[in-house]
């Protein structure tokens, strides 16, 4: 295997793990409320949406984490593919 395959494969790998971080994220995000009208009967939804934001406040490093380090992986590659296409002339 050359280095440049297994760059790929290790950016395949961070980056699919990084789109379900995203679906997740996203899938927390369509049970947030930008406006609760709560009484004292509904309180429950105000600590559903205090765990809910816990949660997406947890998830975030992870998401840009593996973001940066996709981004880096990617410009990497591409690096090494113009310097080896370079050094075949």
């Amino acid at each position: 295997m050359t280095p440049l395959t297994i760059l790929w494969v290790i950016w395949a790998s961070i980056t699919v793990v990084l789109v379900v971080l995203l679906i997740y994220r996203s899938t927390l995000a369509m049970h947030e409320d930008d406006q609760l009208f709560i009484d004292e009967s509904e309180s429950h939804m105000a600590k559903e949406q205090a765990e809910l934001l816990v949660k997406m406040d947890k998830l975030q490093p992870f998401v840009r984490g593996f973001g940066a380090a996709s981004g880096v992986l990617a410009v990497l590659i591409f690096g090494l593919w113009i310097w080896q296409g370079i050094n075949q002339m």
